[in-house]
């Protein structure tokens, strides 16, 4: 059986969960959230808990259990609580701007470059250096801060570029000099 997969999910009492079919809608503060499962997986509401039941002990079975049961517990706390990814820029005249809901990057290049963020992502520029994304999609905020990240990776040489915050980038030896 999966650790995982078996444990109940408790549903908050701000949180509504409608379950049609193999498709689940959480409802809440933050947001309402839709994913569509795969028909094998059974996914019951009794009262405050939600299960995910699977029908045999297959490995594709027993790796869509887990799966299942994560994404859901997702859902629910992204309607509730949200999440948030935080991106650094190191770098010599590397900034970041909003302009309106479009968010700028000088990042070296001969052009700025823009990008708007999907519907539910919010982007907040607190610092030039600074860029947080926020939203209830969990996916959804680590694909958009992927998305910006992809723009300028950080070099190992000097480090300059887009990283996670916290994220340490492994540094490499330049050129070693005539002695």
């Amino acid at each position: 059986m999966s650790r995982i997969g078996r444990m109940p999910v408790e549903i908050p009492n701000d949180v509504t969960v409608e379950i049609a079919g193999q498709t689940v809608t959480v409802r809440g503060p933050k947001g309402v959230l839709t994913q569509e499962f795969h028909p094998d997986m059974r996914i019951a509401l009794e009262g405050k808990t939600l299960t995910v039941k699977r029908p045999s002990d297959d490995k594709s079975h027993r790796a869509l259990h887990g799966m299942t049961r994560s994404i859901v517990a997702n859902m629910i706390e992204g309607v509730t609580k949200g999440y948030q990814r935080d991106l650094e820029i190191s770098g010599v005249g590397y900034r970041a701007a909003k302009q309106g809901n479009t968010l700028v990057l000088n990042m070296g290049f001969s052009h700025p470059v823009e990008i708007v963020p999907e519907s539910g992502i919010e982007i907040e520029v607190p610092a030039p250096t600074r860029i947080s994304i926020k939203g209830a999609d969990k996916q959804l905020v680590g694909e958009t801060a992927a998305k910006i990240r992809a723009v300028r990776p950080p070099e190992p040489y000097l480090g300059k570029g887009i990283r996670y915050a916290g994220e340490q980038i492994k540094r490499k030896a330049g050129k070693a000099g005539k002695v």
